[in-house]
């Protein structure tokens, strides 16, 4: 099973904790007074812990281990001592509150960076495989990256357009949708201008080689995209950093708060 078949799945298995948790937590609020009414209060501590235990499981697995690996200050660890904390205190629906919107929240999260890393591997996939060129009258595929500029390549209806060229003999409807989203397919004929990764439609086009593929239209998106993915943006390096102090400041000041008064 390759890494996207198992990302789904995972959000699957999430989607259904987060529903099942959700039909036991808006039961337990509904019937409250009745679940409180049964001997020792224990229809109250099976529904809501159940709930709890459903979205909450993750959550505390990974504090554990984040825990066992030294770093105690982080979303898992706060998310794991406030929740905990409620329950001690016999605040079973605001722990599972807390709980819900948090894994709510990551599963958001993934849903956005999966849909992102869709269309990061769709990108890729752009790239084209050979540039067929004309040697001595006859066509040889060879690497994209070996093509010098000013040989002719050939590219046959339904294939892609490995480099950026202009037309010298041919013409043809290519698909730029990949490069532009436009989704209507272009005319081209003698002379025009054409972009990797575009795709030819039906007629056999002779194209004159303008750029290398690394200065290449596609290749410039595909490091641009590579490079922003490899990089956290300004809000997300400040709240990395702002958390290293919160965190902890927030700990010691609820078990101050905890310790000192009743003392």
């Amino acid at each position: 099973m390759c890494s996207s078949d198992l990302e789904k799945t995972k959000i699957k298995k999430q989607l259904l904790r987060i529903i099942l948790a959700s039909l036991l937590f808006g039961g337990g609020l509904i019937f409250s007074t009745q679940l409180q009414a049964t001997p020792g209060g224990i229809g109250k501590y099976v529904i809501f812990f159940s709930a709890y235990l459903l979205v909450g499981t993750p959550i505390l697995k990974a504090a554990t281990r984040q825990a066992l690996a030294g770093r105690f200050f982080n979303e898992f660890f706060l998310m794991a001592i406030a929740t905990l904390g409620a329950i001690l205190i016999n605040q079973l629906p605001e722990a599972v509150g807390v709980m819900l919107f948090f894994t709510t929240g990551e599963l958001l999260q993934d849903l956005a960076v999966a849909r992102s890393r869709s269309s990061i591997a769709d990108l890729l996939n752009m790239r084209p495989d050979f540039a067929r060129i004309i040697t001595a009258g006859k066509s040889k595929e060879v690497d994209p990256d070996t093509v010098e500029v000013g040989r002719e390549i050939l590219v046959k209806p339904g294939e892609k357009i490995p480099l950026d060229g202009t037309i010298t003999a041919g013409s043809s409807f290519v698909d730029t949708s990949a490069l532009t989203g436009e989704s209507v397919p272009r005319r081209v004929e003698l002379r025009d201008n054409v972009a990797a990764g575009m795709i030819n439609g039906g007629g056999l086009l002779k194209i004159k080689v303008t750029k290398r593929f690394a200065q290449s239209s596609l290749a410039k998106i595909m490091h641009l995209i590579e490079e922003s993915a490899d990089k956290k943006a300004p809000v997300e390096r400040f709240i990395s950093r702002f958390a290293t102090w919160y965190t902890p400041l927030i700990v010691f000041s609820a078990l101050f708060l905890a310790v000192i008064p009743p003392l």
